[in-house]
């Protein structure tokens, strides 16, 4: 493999690994909050319909991610009267959501476009587009670091930049403020926040609503950025490999951009090695199409029992009184 080869493989996964990014954070706020989201995939998969209807519509990518980010809130919104109000199963409520949300995309799809629950294709000023970083073109001669910043660095829509400033971002409020100091304790010990007099259902509406937002640049990332338009199921199982990538990350922000990075490195290595060839053996392209999914397996086999959730994860908080 060569210099250039390298550059487009890791350029090509970190374009897969921005929405896988965003989920894991977005998984990330609701679960150190105590809550646990298992329904990140129909986060996403509500987001990317509603971005990629409304970008074709209106033309304008930026109302069709404000309409991602409404549509996943939206959820986020009957999860959280679901599991926090209600004090239902979270990991049920989880499952209803991306139930709800497999259904309800084919649904609308089909009786707005008629394309058997696709959106039409964006095209144009439908999409974001990439963007040049300042001298990318003047440094892709210089060797070595010019191809790096140029076609490795640069080039992207602005979603993939806004996820990986969305880590020091996470790090900083869950580690350096007040509001992610009491959150990482609602998630421990609901009790004693509420001792202290602030509101553990405020706390936790806040962290879901986070996870909407984020969900919501997942998903219209995926129909407006990665791809050109919706089409059934496109979200194929990243909002379940998130959950796998936040596990592996050890529910810490900077752990999980690089396990997102992994993920998002295998996937490309499949793409660019359909049938891979070491030596003598061929490994066929059903077993590279299927590594990230092996790794999510192995994952969650090897390290569930080694990473420590929050202590109050998955329980609804019942006040005393």
């Amino acid at each position: 493999m060569d210099f250039a080869t390298a550059i487009q493989i890791l350029d090509s996964a970190v374009r897969l690994m921005t929405p896988l990014l965003l989920a894991c954070l977005a998984g990330l706020y609701s679960e150190r909050s105590g809550v646990f989201d298992i329904g990140l995939e129909g986060k996403m998969l509500m987001a990317a319909f509603t971005s990629a209807a409304v970008a074709f519509v209106t033309g304008s990518p930026w109302l069709g991610l404000l309409a991602g980010i409404a549509g996943s809130m939206a959820l986020s919104l009957i999860h959280g009267l679901a599991s926090i109000t209600f004090m239902g199963n979270q990991l049920i409520s989880g499952v209803a959501i991306n139930f709800l949300a497999s259904g309800m995309t084919v649904l609308l799809g089909q009786k707005i476009f008629g394309l058997g629950g696709r959106t039409p294709s964006l095209t144009g000023g439908g999409r974001f587009g990439e963007i040049t970083l300042p001298f990318a073109d003047s440094l892709r001669n210089v060797p070595f670091i010019g191809p790096i910043y140029a076609d490795l660095i640069s080039g992207h829509t602005i979603l993939v930049y806004v996820a990986f400033l969305c880590v020091p971002l996470t790090w900083w409020v869950l580690f350096r403020t007040r509001f992610g100091l009491r959150l990482r304790a609602v998630g421990e010990n609901p009790a004693s926040v509420d001792t202290a007099g602030v509101s553990v259902t405020r706390l936790r509406f806040a962290a879901i609503a986070i996870c909407g937002i984020l969900c919501g640049l997942a998903g219209a990332y995926l129909a407006t950025g990665l791809s050109a338009g919706f089409v059934k199921e496109m979200t194929a199982g990243r909002g379940f490999i998130a959950l796998a990538a936040l596990i592996f990350a050890k529910w810490r922000p900077w752990n999980a951009l690089f396990a997102t990075f992994l993920f998002g490195l295998l996937e490309a290595i499949a793409n660019r090695y359909p049938n891979l060839e070491i030596g003598p053996i061929t490994i066929p392209s059903m077993f590279m199409n299927a590594l990230p999914y092996i790794l999510t397996v192995i994952i969650l086999a090897g390290f569930v029992g080694r990473a420590i959730p929050p202590r109050a994860g998955g329980e609804p908080y019942v006040k005393e009184r």
